[in-house]
């Protein structure tokens, strides 16, 4: 591994200045922790999602590593990584249509970007059977997929050691070092090798969980 190039405890206010939040949310920080959930009623559907997004572009070739404890569900949580404007421009370009925290402004929009799906206790299916999946935009595809190790979320669940890997079209995603999948992207099936980006935390109502030391390292 390389050099770290970005490093947040996400253990206060002050760590997520600069932050941008599409959709709303609760965000507190009452244990030293990121606790997040939604401010709009579930019944509202997709616009009672949100997104929180780092503000830093990053490179192409990374890791990145986040501690994540599933606290209430149903719900989902997904990182976003190597997310651009579909221009080429920054995720957040004032060309862009404005985003407000439904799905298909992310994955039918005008970004390109990586979803991973890593916690899904949302429809009956997915509580039902636990995976966690990789979708690449522009579009909604499905490019890997692999068998979701965490339990159900708890007020004591344990902290998971999250952590995706980017070189390139590589993309291999772990959970306590344990690999759940890998994906070579041929650049051609599902549109270009994406580069660098942003990353961003989403979360699907009514789900609360935790969030804390995330890091980004050179690759």
């Amino acid at each position: 591994m390389g050099k770290i190039i970005y490093e947040n405890p996400l253990g206060k206010e002050a760590d997520i200045e600069g932050f941008v939040l599409e959709g709303k949310a609760k965000i507190s920080f009452d244990d030293g922790v990121m606790r997040l959930e939604n401010a709009i009623d579930p019944k509202e559907g997709q616009k009672a999602n949100f997104v929180l997004w780092c503000p830093v572009s990053f490179p192409s070739d990374v890791c990145i590593d986040w501690e994540f404890r599933p606290i209430k569900e149903p719900g989902l949580a997904i990182m976003f990584f190597a997310a651009k404007g579909r221009n080429g421009k920054s995720v957040f370009d004032d060309t862009l249509t404005k985003r407000t925290g439904e799905y298909v402004q992310y994955h039918s929009g005008d970004i390109n970007a990586f979803h991973v799906s890593y916690f899904r206790r949302k429809e009956a299916d997915e509580r039902a059977f636990h995976t966690c999946n990789l979708r690449k935009s522009y579009g909604f595809h499905l490019v890997a997929q692999g068998a979701d190790p965490l339990p159900d979320a708890s007020p004591d669940s344990e902290w998971y050691r999250i952590r995706v890997m980017k070189k390139s079209g590589h993309i291999t995603f772990l959970i306590n070092d344990l690999q759940i999948f890998e994906f070579d992207d041929d650049g051609v099936s599902y549109g270009d090798i994406l580069t660098g980006g942003c990353i961003g935390f989403r979360q699907l109502a009514p789900m609360i969980a935790e969030y804390r030391n995330l890091r980004v390292t050179w690759i």
